[in-house]
């Protein structure tokens, strides 16, 4: 009950109860406009407007978008309509910051991974730079924020707590720069202090990888599950007769060890310290990494102690002692994941892992769907809606893969007619 209060007196709650009671209100608009009049440009101005930020347009803005609109120059239209500061504030903050929690929790706080997003978008970025990119965006030096600092999330949360607009707030800089990162560490999002506190803490860091997949591809193991993958890289903390049953593990944690295990290993050199008797959240914590030169003193290599828990559950099992990844899922019941096959489909370390994903159709894909989601207020129904989507696929791959493209496809085709 003390968590329902305190959500419903935050004020982030009732900015988002706002806009969703007008999402409704929208819901039933469009409802009552179906199958009578059809809608006219302003009409048409004001529902592509609603939908990408949640705000009432001024007379101006929709004066300008029916302008575009009467000329045949719809995603433009779109484009003014993301030019209004709740576009990065509310729309984008909202569809990103469940992506940064285990909980998929919208009400969690601005960080690092949700105003790296918000910036590749704003920039127009390679959206697939989320995965593998030595890219980081703090908040402009001239807002006089807290420093940028790796053991706490005050900067963006003076940020937010200020209210103040992403659009003009945030800032392109390196992970190298602002972290500390060597270059060949970063990964985009996966390596911002936001994830390493929601994934890397504790476990074995198959959690980065798992949520990686739910967030960006769309589709959680049991979604690519596969028993016909050699399991010579499960390791040793997997039991093979789980409750005494070996069958377990062959029709079960086989499908989706052998092929996750060997991509997780990307993350072998990767830790989240913290002090887990006075600060059991991690709120203090720091992302860390073994760089050339650093030895364990549990596994005696770069490998963290963490990748080598658990060792009697299977002492036959894989034994990580570097950061190799193999993709086993680029054969059998997986390669429908649309794999580049300009890419090896191995290599070393969470960036080159990250390109690999990034570089499948299904992220694509899945960038796409959330997007006509969140626009759309709807999954695709019918035959025309995925005709769209694998239009929007289209467009945002030849685009340069700028994510704005899909939000202003998604807005001109739910605009009504």
């Amino acid at each position: 009950m003390k968590n329902a209060v305190s959500k419903a007196t935050h004020p982030k709650f009732n900015q988002l109860r706002v806009s969703s009671a007008a999402v409704g209100l929208l819901v039933f608009a469009t409802l009552c406009f179906h199958n009578t009049a059809q809608a006219g440009s302003r009409e048409q101005a004001q529902r592509i407007h609603d939908r990408l930020t949640g705000t009432p347009a001024s007379a101006s803005t929709l004066d300008n978008m029916q302008t575009l609109i009467d000329q045949g120059d719809i995603l433009e239209a779109a484009y003014l309509a993301m030019d209004n500061p709740a576009f990065y504030n509310v729309t984008l903050k909202n569809w990103v910051t469940p992506w940064t929690n285990e909980e998929s929790d919208v009400f969690a706080p601005l960080n690092d991974y949700t105003a790296t997003v918000i910036g590749i978008a704003r920039d127009d970025v390679d959206f697939r730079q989320i995965l593998s990119g030595n890219i980081i965006y703090t908040g402009d030096a001239s807002l006089n924020l807290p420093a940028y600092a790796i053991d706490n999330n005050n900067h963006y949360q003076a940020l937010e707590d200020a209210e103040i607009n992403l659009a003009s707030a945030l800032v392109a800089s390196t992970q190298t720069a602002i972290t500390g990162l060597p270059a060949e560490a970063t990964a985009g999002v996966m390596t911002t202090r936001a994830a390493a506190k929601s994934f890397f803490k504790d476990g074995t860091n198959r959690a980065m990888f798992r949520f990686t997949l739910i967030n960006h591809l769309c589709t959680d193991l049991e979604g690519v599950k596969d028993t016909s993958r050699a399991p010579d890289r499960i390791r040793q903390d997997v039991s093979r007769s789980p409750g005494g049953d070996s069958r377990i593990f062959l029709n079960s944690c086989i499908g989706c060890h052998s092929g996750m295990d060997p991509l997780a290993q990307a993350f072998a050199y990767y830790e989240y310290s913290y002090d887990s008797q006075n600060d059991p959240d991690g709120q203090s914590g720091t992302l860390l990494y073994n760089t050339q030169g650093q030895v364990d003193a549990q596994t005696g290599s770069r490998v963290t102690a963490k990748h080598q828990i658990n060792a009697n559950n299977f002492p036959y099992g894989f034994v990580i002692q570097d950061d190799r990844w193999d993709n086993y899922w680029r054969a059998g019941l997986n390669k429908n994941l649309g794999w580049d096959q300009t890419l090896s489909g191995s290599g070393n370390g969470a960036k080159s892992m990250g390109q690999e994903l990034a570089n499948s159709q299904k992220f694509a894909q899945c960038q796409v769907k959330k997007v006509f989601e969140n626009v759309c207020l709807r999954t695709p129904q019918d035959s025309n809606d995925r005709t769209q989507v694998t239009t929007m696929v289209s467009n945002f791959q030849s685009s340069g893969f700028q994510i704005k493209r899909v939000f202003a496809d998604a807005a001109n085709y739910c605009k009504g007619s």
